[in-house]
């Protein structure tokens, strides 16, 4: 089967491999739509970082570079392992994309097997990935949906279910004030997680193209752009002088973390979502003179559940979110190039590994 394997910096390939094997406690899923992740971004640019060198295989699951990438995925049961007897060959479901060491609980009520040691995830470390034809997983990291949820939006939960964990992360609750610095797919699923809770958001962001997208989509109350107001005074202006109650960082730029500083009340909370690849700086005294709060956050932990009843119950619509869609052989030219070069122009792009739907 045709897939798309991360080699090493900027050279990611189309290549022929043999499909896994499907064992015990595992379901053979044919992968509908694929999101092109920051994340892969980063690989593409700075890499290796999640995805393992060659010649040094990850410590769980044993792989080094060349690994199929992909992470972002929605599909179709169509095989299941010995020991799989909830879910049924036909099925419409996602992918919680972790690998983890065995010994990990993984139970309902974690809420740190997101950080167990050396975490990655499937599609960047090995274990297949959502680039190619079909995958095998095991059965714990497969979640069910609805088949009234169309599969290109379906391939958006993933991501948003790390907007959901951000969100969680904050605090804030309905009726308060959130910002979201970047209004980029992650700035835009977390806009929308926030306004599907009855937050109040202001979005700040460069593009035009994506502000707009912020207010069509319904998840942003306001849209700033930076390079003409003055976003501080303007986040005043909406609260009363106060400043919004929590603040997410969704850009991984300096420049937007420092505004943030300034946008957010005493006692507010910034949460950083993005990836940063260098080492930032803030305003330490700030920090301590407004008791602020910044938070971290990665991924997602037992998110799945809760995100999938918000799209399923139509609270959030993900279809305003998909700018394009390609086929695997462009995943470079139309996928990779656009979103580093062009990226005001779009926000998720889907891969069909099969070309169906295109």
């Amino acid at each position: 089967m045709k897939a798309a394997r991360f080699h090493d910096r900027g050279d990611i390939r189309i290549e022929d491999i043999t499909p896994q094997q499907l064992e015990p406690g595992t379901v053979r899923i044919d992968v509908a739509w694929c999101g092109i992740c920051g994340t892969d971004l980063h690989e593409y640019l700075e890499g290796p970082i999640f995805a393992p060198e060659h010649g040094h295989p990850h410590p769980i699951s044993g792989e080094d570079s060349p690994v199929t990438l992909g992470h972002e995925f929605s599909g179709v049961i169509s095989e299941l392992g010995e020991g799989v007897e909830d879910l049924a060959v036909g099925d419409h479901v996602v992918v919680e994309p972790y690998i983890l060491r065995d010994d990990v609980y993984t139970g309902p009520d974690s809420v740190d097997y997101h950080l167990s040691e050396d975490m990655n995830f499937i599609g960047l470390a090995g274990r297949g990935g959502g680039l190619s034809e079909n995958i095998v997983v095991k059965r714990r990291w497969v979640h069910k949906i609805d088949s009234s949820v169309a599969l290109d939006e379906a391939a958006l939960i993933e991501p948003l279910s790390v907007a959901y964990h951000a969100v969680k992360r904050s605090g804030v609750k309905a009726g308060q004030t959130a910002i979201v610095g970047g209004a980029g797919p992650i700035g835009q699923l977390t806009a929308a997680v926030l306004h599907a809770i009855g937050v109040k958001v202001i979005v700040s962001e460069l593009s035009g193209l994506r502000r707009q997208k912020a207010l069509d989509a319904g998840v942003a109350d306001v849209a700033l752009n930076p390079a003409e107001v003055d976003v501080v005074a303007e986040v005043k202006k909406l609260t009363g002088g106060k400043g919004a109650d929590v603040a997410f960082e969704c850009t991984s730029v300096q420049v937007v973390f420092d505004t943030l500083m300034d946008a957010v009340r005493p006692t507010g909370v910034i949460v950083v979502v993005s990836i940063w690849g260098k080492k930032a700086s803030f305003d330490m005294h700030k920090l301590v003179m407004k008791e602020i709060d910044v938070r971290g956050t990665i991924g997602y932990v037992n998110s799945h559940p809760e995100t999938i009843a918000l799209v399923e119950s139509g609270k959030i619509d993900l279809k305003p979110f998909i700018t394009g869609k390609i086929g695997l052989e462009d995943i470079v030219d139309k996928g990779f190039d656009t979103l580093i070069n062009h990226n005001e122009t779009a926000v998720k792009i889907l891969v069909s590994p099969s070309g169906k739907g295109l």
